[in-house]
């Protein structure tokens, strides 16, 4: 995974980009109408219920348009929130806060509606050793504020992009001739470049999952689109070799039921690309 500054940087990079494309050249709505030395406040309204996500982020984004603005915390990230509720206040220029209003209530309904679904099959897991994770079918040029958001809604992040993890699925698994060369290709690889890095194998059916396990240094096998009497039959294959990942077309109704064919984690692209962004408001006090 990659390190916290790294994540951090990735933060930034997102924020200035936003800003770039929403400002431009400037805030010419804001800046026709209201003088420079006008001040006001804000509230950030939640208008139905869900997990809030983005608290933090947004103040980064203020804190980019300009230092001076005072936020006023109410609701932390990851807390539940309902209709009504005041997530925070925020004061200063007015100016500075219009520029930074559409960037902030894109960036906590989208996170807040990924935080969402995430709990909500946190919850579905509860009992179980099962965890759940994210992909990388993340919104383009958004991956970091997405990923930040599965953390805050009780899940755990997968890679983060393709350098920080070794996945070898079937593509590439055909592309190299085969599961054994495609493994001991990857290890020669690494060693090579001096690169410490887990490998994920994908298996398509119970014969690949024999295979995978006759070669070592295999941190985790991926359980793609296996019904649930094969998945448990993957498991008790795999014991302690290895960890254990379901994925493919898990949803709500059948998350459950795969947890408890003991796989270690179930990793769901819904979480980040299939999610109705949260009703939020920025309303002027």
């Amino acid at each position: 995974m990659i390190s916290e500054s790294q994540f951090k940087k990735e933060l930034e990079i997102v924020i200035a980009n936003a800003i770039r494309e929403d400002v431009g050249p400037g805030d010419y709505s804001s800046l026709a109408c209201i003088p420079d030395s006008a001040s006001g406040k804000a509230q950030l309204l939640v208008k139905e219920d869900g997990i809030i996500a983005g608290v933090a982020f947004a103040k980064m984004i203020f804190d980019y348009v300009d230092a001076d603005l005072q936020i006023d915390t109410f609701i932390e990230d990851g807390a539940k929130v309902k209709k009504g509720d005041v997530v925070f206040h925020v004061s200063g220029s007015s100016q500075s806060i219009l520029k930074a209003e559409r960037v902030v209530l894109n960036s906590m309904q989208r996170m807040s509606a990924i935080a969402t679904k995430t709990n909500q099959y946190v919850q579905l897991l509860d009992g179980t050793s099962t965890k759940i994770l994210d992909t990388r079918k993340t919104t383009p040029g958004f991956r970091a504020p997405e990923k930040w958001a599965v953390k805050i809604g009780g899940g755990e992040n997968h890679r983060f992009a393709l350098y920080d993890m070794i996945m070898l699925k079937d593509n590439h698994i055909d592309f190299a001739g085969g599961i054994t060369l495609a493994i001991a290709k990857t290890k020669d690889f690494l060693k090579a470049n001096n690169l410490d890095l887990k490998i994920i194998v994908e298996a398509r059916d119970l014969e690949e999952i024999k295979e995978i396990l006759k070669s070592d240094g295999v941190h985790r096998i991926l359980i793609d689109n296996f019904n649930f009497e094969d998945t448990r039959k993957a498991v008790t294959l795999i014991g302690n070799q290895c960890q254990t990942e379901s994925s493919g077309n898990i949803n709500e109704t059948t998350i459950r039921q795969y947890a408890e064919c003991g796989v270690n984690y179930i990793s769901s692209g819904a979480l980040t690309h299939s999610v109705f962004n949260m009703d939020l408001s920025l309303k002027a006090l």
